[in-house]
């Protein structure tokens, strides 16, 4: 770094950001599906010539982890001497480098200044449908990532700024809403379009110092979270925390250590139950995505998102287990499952620093619907998550609806979901007495009725603590389950309490979704 003053230093790593910052924008304002316009379910991210991650925009945290190791993979099947300035790269196989499952479709693009690659900018975007046998590609009853949708491993998407049809053509014809995804790759393809044309003005602007800068953001951003961990005492934490098993009277843990070393963390998940049959397993990406973001939330939640304190954190995981998965282990639904492998971390954490601690939380239930739509007689699909709570924490309550730390993007909102979708959202509200007593109470989940206005509707359920409440801490009491019911308030009334479930809906049938909240902590100040 010699020869580079703070301020320039500055400067270019505020530009990074703002490279990913605009990318994303970008992208949202010019996708066509309302999972991403409105909900957005994606992110943008700079990295640097080596493939490790220099910048990224505050989207969706379990994306953290899903872009580790992308550029890896995309050099190892594309050599950086085979690639052209204007070249894009698209894939989504979580077991081959392209995310952690299938319907989030990454773009990778290549950066050049004067002939050589500088950087790579890249986005994921969450597809509301890439094929399979459930509609939305997300479903907790597939048993096998081949039921799943769609398997891309990185494949040129645009050559030298010529899009490749054919690869385009694939995707539309594995997809039942193949509009949606033509409109919202070419969103994908402009917004690398925007981070490339950035990074190329930053380094004409600067030249050979945006390397040197980037190589000094990462290092400065290692100090800044060793420091935040020296403040942890020294120690080995244990946690675990259950997923409903395979069948509902089993449950799958989900064990946690954590070793604090003076400036540096090590998980380790030994003990994990086996991969589930169910699509709920965890693949590494979004492991390693679940660690950095509560490791952040709770040591220094303003440390920058990048791979210089990814440095400070190891992550082991037995093979075969829940959190580590392999082929052709099915793993759709794992954002679900990371919210109680959060939950698990968030203990281990707390362990270690009480009085920074959170209860555990209410994870987001997901809903996919798709069927005909009398308006227009096309099909459609609608891919939702409606949050839950936060747990407590050590000195307040926990917040309500709202995503726990290993999600990020919004409820669908009313009017988006009812002009785009036959349905009409007829309840919208706090689910009141779903979070856990205590001196401190945990957050209310949502309670949403919906009313079925298509024909031939199915709506696919994927879902974590119906069985297994958030439990309450230091005396605190239990968060309530979740659950799906179908013609609620009537004498024909349907729980359904698995996770696992496709429902079909007669056209005037009400749906109802009521998400779990979070645990409370210490004893309710009556009882004391």
């Amino acid at each position: 770094m010699t020869g580079i003053d703070p301020i320039t230093t500055e400067v270019i790593a505020q530009s990074l950001q703002n490279i990913a910052v605009e990318a994303g924008v970008v992208l949202m304002r010019s996708a066509y599906s309302p999972n991403i316009k409105e909900r957005h379910d994606c992110s943008t991210a700079v990295f640097d010539a080596r493939g490790r991650v220099i910048a990224q925009a505050h989207h969706i945290p379990i994306h953290l982890g899903s872009m580790i190791g992308a550029i890896d993979a995309l050099t190892a099947r594309h050599p950086v001497s085979t690639m052209c300035p204007g070249d894009m790269y698209l894939a989504n196989d979580p077991y081959t480098g392209g995310g952690s499952h299938l319907p989030d479709l990454s773009v990778i693009a290549p950066v050049f200044h004067a002939g050589t690659v500088v950087a790579y900018v890249a986005n994921i975007a969450h597809h509301a449908d890439v094929g399979g046998m459930v509609p939305g590609s997300e479903a907790a009853v597939c048993a096998s990532i081949f039921q799943e949708g769609l398997r891309l491993p990185p494949v040129r998407l645009v050559a030298a700024d010529e899009i490749c049809r054919d690869i385009i053509d694939v995707v539309l014809l594995n997809s039942r809403t193949p509009d949606e995804r033509a409109g919202d790759l070419r969103a994908q393809i402009a917004a690398n379009r925007s981070a490339c044309r950035n990074i190329e003005a930053l380094y004409e602007r600067y030249g050979d110092t945006v390397g040197p800068t980037m190589d000094a953001v990462l290092d400065s951003t290692e100090q800044r979270f060793r420091r935040a961990i020296a403040k942890v005492p020294n120690g080995e934490y244990r946690a675990t925390e259950y997923l409903s098993g395979d069948t509902p009277d089993t449950r799958a843990p989900i064990c946690a250590r954590l070793t604090v070393a003076d400036t540096s963390l090590h998980f380790d998940f030994e003990g994990t139950a086996p991969a589930l049959s169910t699509a709920r397993n965890i693949p590494r990406q979004a492991l390693l995505a679940t660690v950095y973001t509560v490791a952040k939330a709770l040591l220094d939640p303003h440390v920058p998102a990048n791979a210089g304190y990814f440095r400070t954190i190891e992550c082991d995981a037995p093979a075969g287990s829940i959190v580590s998965p392999q082929p052709p282990a099915p793993v759709g639904a794992r954002s679900i499952s990371c919210g109680v492998l959060s939950d698990a971390v968030v203990a281990v954490l707390s362990a270690a620093q009480p009085d920074a601690g959170l209860a555990p939380s209410g994870p987001h239930h997901l809903l996919t619907w798709a069927g005909r739509d009398p308006r227009n007689g096309r099909y459609f699909v609608n891919y939702e998550t409606i949050a839950g709570a936060l747990g407590a924490f050590a000195d307040r309550d926990g917040m309500d609806a709202v995503r726990t730390l290993a999600s990020g993007s919004a409820n669908l909102p009313v009017e988006a979901a009812e002009h785009a979708y036959p349905l009409r959202v007829a309840r919208y509200a706090l689910r009141d007495g779903s979070g856990g007593s205590g001196r401190f109470s945990g957050g209310r989940g949502i309670a949403r009725d919906y009313l079925v206005l298509g024909d031939d509707v199915t709506v696919s359920l994927s879902a974590e603590r119906q069985h297994e409440p958030a439990r309450g801490v230091d005396g605190g009491g239990d968060a309530r389950t979740g659950r799906f019911v179908v013609a609620p308030d009537t004498a024909a009334e349907q729980d359904y309490f698995s996770g696992a479930k496709e429902v079909p809906l007669a056209r005037g049938a009400t749906f109802r979704v009521l998400t779990p909240g979070g645990a409370g902590r210490g004893t309710p100040p009556d009882e004391n």
